[in-house]
């Protein structure tokens, strides 16, 4: 079976084609460097993603901060992260690689904020 994927592990974005049988790879074409296959072997076996995206905070002198995970999750366990994030509200203030949530939910990855926020300055 030919399956088309786009890798995510470098910057180049490569296209990839590749013929699978089972989950072996049985020809790549596409591939700018060895991540290629790399990708789409995790892919057929285990997909894993990153997520980013923001929290709330309260007193902040910006309203949110940015955060990611640690560590990818697998690709079917995405939603209930971003579930578990969205619950959160941090009050300010909030230090750059502060863990925000640590291990969520069991998936041996912490969310981590990627950016420092002050308390708002009241005039």
């Amino acid at each position: 079976m030919k399956k088309e994927y786009t890798c995510i592990i470098c910057p180049n974005g490569c296209e990839l084609a590749a013929e699978i049988e089972g989950t072996r790879i049985i020809a790549l074409e596409g591939a700018a460097c060895n991540k290629g296959t790399e990708y789409v072997q995790q892919e057929l076996v285990d997909p894993q993603r990153n997520i980013a995206t923001s929290v709330l905070v309260i007193n902040g002198d910006i309203p949110l901060v940015s955060v990611r995970l640690s560590n990818s999750i697998p690709k079917a366990k995405i939603f209930a992260v971003v579930n578990e994030i969205k619950s959160v509200k941090l009050m300010a203030p909030v230090m750059l690689g502060q863990i925000v949530i640590e291990n969520v939910l069991g998936l041996n990855a912490d969310v981590i904020a990627t950016k420092q926020v002050g308390v708002k300055r009241v005039l």
